[in-house]
């Protein structure tokens, strides 16, 4: 089994915080985004876990890269970098990693994550992961027939026509077609406003008899923006619980769980949670904090903090707020 993950987007949405890490690496509940998601994976299949390939953009830099590698290996397979330069679309992301296209491939993009509990049946052609949605227009959905076989893909159907929306999980039995698929679309220069989307190559896979079936998950977690992540940041503790690092110091403070308190972190006179992560070597003086996410090495004293996300290195010191920090930034009253 191999695990493709096209990672290569700027995270626009997520600023300030991209602005010096890829939204991917950014850490959920106290693991980064993208190792979370190949964990999950991971858990649901049966088989070994060969190889993880990374579609990244080579503005990301070595050490995001060695970081990958070093992931990759840690769940005992083998890290690969494909680089994708330019935004050209899902089917051109995904076929940029064509040398690993083979056999049994599951393809997961970066930010999706997933509250699910099944084992993936690698027996099937293929298999597309969905949700239902209230609003079936602001994504890609699958139509079904009675046995549960996908017969069709519409892209932000304006009239509805489905609520199960594509989450961006795909299971292929057969790599080397998916991959044959990609390379026609850009071989020929079938695209959409300039982007070679995967639909397309699914429609033409579904044409020559590969049977799509659909899985669905239990909730679906979205890191697209502030608000998404809180949640999903949230939703993650109140499934699988928190913790406190044993190096981590709490006194004369009052801990609300749900929450992770990570390694080196002091909490001094203060009231922490429900959902509140809180990275390595951060310090938490005097302040009240609920519903946040707080990276690492940041000080925070005398401060309300709610619905917030914090970056690394930040230092706060004054009245209460909803904060939307980057790295580095200091507030000082």
């Amino acid at each position: 089994m191999k695990i493709i993950i096209p990672m290569a987007g700027m995270g626009t949405r997520m600023r300030p915080h991209t602005l010096t890490t890829p939204k991917p690496l950014l850490s959920v509940a106290g693991k980064p985004i993208v190792h979370r998601l190949v964990e999950d994976i991971a858990d649901m299949s049966n088989e070994q876990i060969e190889e993880i390939a990374f579609i990244v953009h080579p503005s990301f830099g070595k050490e995001v890269e060695n970081t990958l590698v070093n992931m990759a290996e840690n769940l005992k397979a083998r890290g690969t970098i494909y680089y994708q330069r330019e935004a050209l679309g899902t089917a051109h992301a995904i076929n940029c990693a064509a040398e690993s296209l083979t056999g049994n491939v599951v393809v997961a993009f970066a930010d999706t994550l997933f509250i699910a509990n099944f084992t993936l049946d690698t027996a099937k052609d293929a298999v597309i992961w969905v949700q239902q949605v209230d609003d079936p227009s602001a994504y890609g959905v699958v139509k079904t027939d009675e046995n549960e076989i996908i017969t069709g893909f519409v892209e932000k159907p304006q009239e509805f026509v489905s609520d199960l929306a594509i989450i961006g999980i795909y299971y292929f039995k057969d790599g080397e077609l998916l991959q044959r698929e990609l390379q026609y679309l850009q071989d020929n220069n079938i695209h959409v406003n300039g982007e070679f989307q995967l639909t397309a190559a699914l429609e033409n896979m579904q044409k020559k008899g590969v049977i799509f079936t659909p899985d669905k998950i239990d909730e679906w977690l979205d890191c697209g923006n502030k608000p998404a992540t809180i949640n999903t940041n949230t939703r993650l503790l109140a499934s699988y619980g928190g913790y406190t690092a044993d190096t981590a110091t709490v006194e004369n403070s009052h801990i609300i769980e749900p929450c992770i308190i990570e390694d080196g972190a002091e909490i001094t006179n203060s009231v922490i949670g429900p959902y509140v992560t809180i990275g390595k070597n951060c310090t938490i003086s005097q302040s009240v904090i609920s519903h946040a996410l707080i990276q690492n090495n940041t000080d925070i004293l005398n401060s309300n903090c709610t619905e917030s996300m914090i970056g690394n290195n930040v230092k706060i010191a004054e009245a209460p707020k909803n904060y939307n920090l980057g790295d580095y930034n200091q507030i000082i009253e």
